[in-house]
């Protein structure tokens, strides 16, 4: 952490607990008889309650956006450089909420969570969420806090599958959705590299069915492995490229299966940190959860019809090297909403990051959002006179 918070910043964060004893129903057919939520609040809920924007994480993501938790704090949140005072999605203006999904691994009830029925860790008996779960209990959440309204919610990737099933599932609860590097549903590669992430996991003997806490270890070479794959559909070739291209950890190849190149380097890193954060039984949810995502399947895949019921704005944000949520199915989003006489802005945005643009502060990417946004403060203070 800096020496000096910047003035820009949200500052030190506490996350906050909320506990709800009202069953929610799943979608897969079961019950959670009661839940937890953490959360992260930035700025000041309005008298009115009207200025709240919910942040919708991604697949590996969770409650921890902005500022920092103690002052030993390495790095800020995961979106720090957009949630702050005078930044893009600005706390001067907004009352900003960022949860741990259901099913998660940093707080919220989920499969490393204890079951109060047993006494012991829910592990692989935790059941299936989706989207849709996800979305029922933020409105719990919402309720919770006092928020009838969203000013706007806003998610990338799996995020962004957040916002699109709010628009569609509660419209009259929000006034505008940022879907940013995302989709109306997984393509069947994408669905194909989720289950060979899911394999790695299942298929290492540290794994246990999913009980491995209760038998003292965790999967670190499948979960490791999931993220390696992982990591490599979040970047383009020309991000690769251009950190490590080539680049030899010797003076010549060493003609064994150890590190030659620095990618290899970066991608072992990568998986080893990640087995120290994340729990594979929610990956393995996460990922299902981006599978079944699909609301346009109950409609004949007609998702115009779908999108008829919506009455929010919308923003649409892709990035042209994102071949993992390649611009194509935000423009599925956009034609769909344009065909059922919704509006809704579009913006494709020139990025070398690939997918993981959503989470940089691109220059135009962050002017698009904050021009939007802006405009959405505006018509709060219109309406409040």
């Amino acid at each position: 952490m800096p020496d000096v918070i910047p003035v820009d910043s949200v500052g030190i964060i506490t996350p906050q607990i909320a506990q709800f004893e009202t069953p929610l129903v799943l979608s897969c057919g079961q019950t959670l008889l009661s839940y937890q939520l953490v959360y992260e609040t930035y700025g000041t809920l309005n008298t009115s309650a009207s200025n709240a924007i919910l942040i919708c994480h991604a697949l590996s993501g969770d409650h921890h956006a902005a500022g920092y938790h103690d002052m030993s704090d390495k790095k800020p949140g995961w979106w720090d450089s957009a949630i702050g005072p005078g930044k893009t999605i600005d706390t001067n203006k907004f009352f900003v909420i960022a949860l741990n999904n259901l099913g998660g691994c940093c707080g919220s009830t989920g499969p490393s969570s204890i079951n109060p029925d047993t006494g012991e860790r829910w592990e692989a008996t935790f059941p299936m969420v989706t989207v849709e779960d996800w979305v029922v209990s933020q409105a719990r959440l919402a309720d919770l806090l006092g928020i009838q309204t969203f000013a706007a919610i806003v998610g990338g990737s799996l995020g962004g599958m957040q916002a699109l099933e709010w628009s569609i599932r509660y419209p009259d609860r929000l006034k505008s959705a940022v879907l940013v590097a995302s989709a109306p549903k997984l393509s069947t590669q994408n669905i194909a590299f989720n289950e060979v992430a899911r394999q790695s996991i299942r298929r290492d003997p540290e794994f246990f069915d999913g009980n491995y806490l209760n038998n003292e270890t965790i999967p670190t070479n499948g979960l490791g492995l999931a993220r390696m794959l992982g990591h490599i559909t979040y970047l383009s070739d020309d991000a690769l490229g251009a950190k490590f291209g080539r680049q030899m950890r010797h003076a010549d190849y060493q003609y064994n299966y150890d590190i030659d190149f620095e990618v290899e380097s970066y991608l072992r890193y990568q998986g080893e940190a990640f087995t120290k954060r994340f729990d594979a039984n929610t990956y393995m949810l996460m990922t299902k959860a981006l599978d079944y995502f699909d609301p346009a399947a109950k409609a004949d895949n007609n998702l115009a019809k779908v999108l008829s019921q919506v009455t929010c704005e919308f923003l649409l944000v892709s990035f042209t090297t994102d071949w993992r949520f390649a611009p194509e199915r935000s423009e599925e989003i956009v034609n769909a909403l344009v065909k059922s006489g919704k509006p809704v802005s579009y913006a494709k945005i020139e990025a070398s990051e690939g997918h993981d643009a959503f989470l940089f502060p691109i220059p135009r990417y962050m002017a698009v959002l904050n021009a939007f946004l802006t405009r959405i403060a505006n018509n709060l203070t219109t309406e409040s006179k």
